[in-house]
């Protein structure tokens, strides 16, 4: 468990890691130099505190401005307005969804009712249901890094040996889990099936609310599509949330999956070298930054998960030793860098490309 100012945070399936943060108990003064490890998770427990006034204006003004986009696409005149006001309202449910994801953390808001419901709402609009996704998401956070038995909330990582070894099945699955197109159509494949649809079949009365955000977002199309016909259903909800999906997934899948990250054994893991070697800095400009709520800072998030969105800027800015991250960009070369890191090469420390490991182990990978 991670403890951070009396609040826990579980990580289900893995062996529990202590470190008591509220009142620096049993963690080591900061050495001189440059902090690592629990000093340098110490140095961010100051800037895990929200200012709940702060919280509501960013929650209220982007729910209002989705609110509008949404309408403006469903009532719009012409065809092009209606598409414009489609995107805008992607990028700003990405933004709804880090505020959501924020809340799930309980960095924002964690103790308001209305928040709890307006969140449960968007839950069920967004296919993304607190069971699943609470339980997929901690799972991750306590095993990005690693190469983690189960495909459990995140894409799955093989090494070089363990593809090698696979059946032609497996691996054909694995390329398909990782595939380009499998994010591109992250509405049906990650959030229809994998975060909503699997967890009900495998335990639908544990996962009671997957069937209610299935339900909820269907009932919403129909009366979509009864009252404003294609049209309605298609800008309002079916193409945002085709868009926002695809570009979450991708957020999600590149600051896990690039160039320079190194996959971490089980004896060395750390939260430390797990948010700062496996998890990465996506350079964004500053508009950018805000439709994705700063989850390019991913680095500093993974360190403290307590740290409310918009204050993680702050934070790398005050913490010299948060400065120097890896690093990716939505740039066309660091995305085809992120697809092409298929696989881990525990011999040369590196991620490679299926070309690659087929190269160095000749007539044993296809």
């Amino acid at each position: 468990m991670l403890y951070n100012r009396g609040y826990r945070y579980y990580l289900p399936q893995r062996r529990m890691y202590e470190g008591t943060l509220n009142h620096g108990a049993d963690i080591p003064e900061s050495s001189p130099g440059l902090r690592i490890g629990q000093d340098l998770i110490r140095a961010t427990v100051p800037f895990a505190e929200e200012s709940a006034t702060v919280s509501w204006r960013y929650v209220g003004v982007t729910f209002a401005m989705l609110a509008g986009a949404l309408a403006g696409a469903g009532f719009a005149p012409w065809w092009p307005l209606q598409l414009l006001f489609s995107i805008l309202s992607a990028m700003l449910m990405v933004r709804a969804f880090i505020m959501y994801h924020d809340f799930m953390h309980r960095a924002i808001l964690a103790r308001s009712r209305p928040a709890w419901f307006l969140f449960r709402v968007y839950a069920a609009i967004a296919l993304t249901p607190p069971r699943s996704w609470k339980k997929s998401h901690n799972y991750h956070h306590g095993h990005v890094g690693q190469i983690a038995g189960p495909n459990f909330g995140a894409f799955p990582i093989m090494t070089t040996r363990m593809w090698h070894d696979a059946s032609r099945a497996a691996r054909t699955g694995y390329r398909i889990e990782r595939h380009p197109l499998t994010i591109l159509a992250g509405y049906l494949t990650i959030f229809v099936v994998s975060i909503t649809l699997l967890p009900l079949l495998r335990n639908p009365t544990k996962h009671w609310d997957s069937l209610l955000a299935l339900l909820g977002h269907a009932a919403i199309i129909a009366v979509l599509w009864y009252f404003g016909g294609f049209n309605a259903a298609f800008f309002v909800l079916l193409l945002p949330m085709t868009i926002a999906s695809a570009f979450g997934s991708y957020l999600f899948f590149a600051q896990h999956s690039f160039k320079r990250m190194h996959i971490l054994s089980e004896e060395a893991w750390t939260y430390y070298r797990a948010a700062m070697e496996s998890s990465s800095f996506m350079r964004l400009n500053k508009v950018m930054q805000w439709f994705t709520g700063n989850i390019g800072f991913h680095h500093i998030h993974h360190l403290n998960v307590r740290i409310p969105f918009y204050r993680l800027p702050e934070v790398m800015a005050a913490i010299p030793e948060l400065q120097s991250p890896v690093t990716t960009s939505l740039s066309l070369r660091d995305i085809n860098d992120c697809f092409r890191c298929c696989l881990w090469d525990e011999e040369r420390q590196r991620m490679v490309s299926y070309r690659e490991a087929a190269r160095l182990a000749p007539g044993t990978a296809g």
